[in-house]
């Protein structure tokens, strides 16, 4: 179940009552007339079934709420009453398949951020794989991968496409494109200072390092394996399900292989830090491609619900066109 709490001036909390109280998948409505400050307005409180929340708060944006007032989304861990599940029957689908899009953008934008921390995440995981690379210790490489945050830019450039939200791509972009760099000049820097003071061996050769070959030896497995673990990322992200993203953490070889160019850069092995960047390139690839398309058909998804919510009764009860989106009336208006 989903928690909202909506403000809203005297007028649209009308209308948003008489939307709530006629959705069958939505309970516990609790209207509280006057109590904002800042924004002035009425209070309501309610819980919607997960599978038609983002359409309810599709149509609480059509009421023009988030302009004049808000609307907080919080997901329930747990609910207990026969009210929620007649409310969760009353919703088409099953609540482990149902996306909550405000939620994803959410969640999305606030890992998209170029920071400080987010640069220093980056460069400290390409540490721990280029030791991992030069030690051939695939537990390190591993550890690499976990610490590396580079997922979450990889999501948004799939959501802001998706979505048609540009500046979310871009922002994403961004941290990729600064990101990866300052790791792989990091993890250069790094090991000639190694290799210099004795702590790294003088030469590297990849024949050496059977445990480790495959980050500079892409082929077509890595891209499948790319494309899976993007799929697997996306579904992880949307369904807010944590273990499995860690999972898809772990099986790419994004940050490994971008310490790797560094690592053979220093040594003057080009061959390997070709391999490598090439393995960085179908990695990265891979992942926006096949998060592109698992979004999309989620996407589709509640696209073909949404138009179905438009033809309910309580829509015209609250003022709002049956059967069309003003929204999408107005994007269209001269």
């Amino acid at each position: 179940m989903i928690h909202l709490r909506i403000i809203a001036p005297e007028d649209c909390a009308a209308q948003a009552l008489e939307l709530l109280c006629d959705s069958d998948s939505v309970l516990n409505v609790v209207h509280l007339h006057g109590a904002s400050r800042k924004p002035e307005g009425d209070v309501i409180l309610c819980d919607v079934a997960r599978e038609d929340a983002s359409v309810i708060i599709g149509d609480l944006k059509e009421l023009e709420i988030p302009r004049y007032g808000s609307i907080a989304v919080e997901e329930l861990d747990s609910a207990i009453s026969d009210k929620f599940t007649e409310a969760e029957r009353a919703a088409p689908g099953l609540p482990s398949d149902a996306v909550v899009w405000e939620e994803v953008e959410s969640r999305t934008e606030e890992n998209t951020e170029l920071s400080v921390s987010f640069v220093a995440f980056m460069v400290l995981a390409m540490q721990i794989a280029a030791v991992g690379v030069v030690l051939d210790q695939p537990t390190l490489i591993v550890g690499a991968m976990v610490v590396g945050p580079e997922f979450g830019p990889l999501a948004g450039v799939s959501v802001g496409i998706v979505q048609r939200q540009g500046k979310l791509a871009r922002r994403s972009l961004s941290a990729l494109a600064v990101g990866f760099p300052a790791g792989v000049a990091v993890a250069l820097l790094t090991t000639a200072i190694f290799v210099a003071i004795g702590v790294f061996p003088e030469e590297f050769s990849k024949r050496d390092h059977p445990f480790t070959e495959f980050i500079s030896s892409p082929d077509v497995l890595s891209l499948f394996v790319a494309l899976v673990a993007g799929s697997g990322g996306v579904l992880s992200l949307t369904n807010a399900k944590s273990g499995a993203l860690i999972g898809v953490l772990i099986s790419v070889t994004t940050i490994p292989a971008a310490a790797n160019i560094g690592l053979a850069a220093a040594y003057g092995e080009w061959n390997v830090a070709g391999g490598a960047t090439a393995q960085l390139g179908i990695n990265l690839l891979g992942i926006v491609v096949s998060g592109v398309l698992t979004l999309y058909l989620q996407r589709r998804l509640y696209v073909i619900r949404r138009r179905r919510h438009l033809k309910h009764p309580a829509r015209r009860k609250a003022g709002l066109p049956e059967g069309r989106s003003a929204r999408a009336e107005e994007a269209q208006a001269p």
